[in-house]
């Protein structure tokens, strides 16, 4: 026996898909997405998404390598090469500051990429909702709104009749 994953509702315009998923949001579903062919302005706030937490993975990989990058020359003109030309210190911030800065966007940037992709639990090779027989409109000209089973507040019935009062079209239940 397939487990259900969710219920997948269809809209033809932005303003009643806008509409549908502030009656989602408030209708309190955590986990449930949207689905377009294109950007919509103003979608994530209707969703009640939070900001994202990619920039913490950020902030952190540039201040690694920007700790590393100074690190490395301390220790570079302290313990491994301790070499004094023309009177310059051991170590200095200023001559450090090239490979400190070009660490910080390194280091920023693979954060960045591997934070991404640890938020979106990528490589995802498979999504049911891939299996629904609509879904390939979504690519062109419709919208759809996905509600998982693992939400809290799913109840199949409950849920397709307020698909259904939010205008949703050929509302169907996909298996995992």
């Amino acid at each position: 026996m397939k487990k259900n994953f969710g219920i997948i509702a269809a809209f033809d315009t932005v303003p009643q898909f806008y509409q549908a998923c502030e009656q989602v949001r408030d209708a309190g579903y955590s986990q449930w997405d949207a689905l377009t062919s294109f950007p919509i302005h103003g979608l994530d706030y209707a969703m009640g998404v939070r900001r994202s937490k990619v920039p913490r993975f950020s902030l952190a990989g540039g201040i690694t390598g920007f700790c590393t990058g100074m690190s490395f020359i301390a220790w570079l003109g302290w313990v491994e090469y301790p070499l004094v030309v023309g009177g310059k210190p051991m170590f200095s911030p200023m001559f450090a500051f090239p490979v400190s800065y070009e660490l910080t966007i390194l280091f920023t940037a693979f954060a960045t990429i591997g934070g991404m992709f640890f938020l979106n639990k990528l490589p995802m090779h498979y999504h049911p909702v891939m299996k629904a027989p609509q879904f390939v409109r979504a690519l062109d000209d419709r919208f759809y709104i996905v509600i998982e089973a693992n939400d809290p507040k799913f109840n199949a019935a409950a849920t397709r009749d307020l698909l259904a009062k939010a205008g949703g079209k050929d509302i169907v239940e996909i298996e995992e």
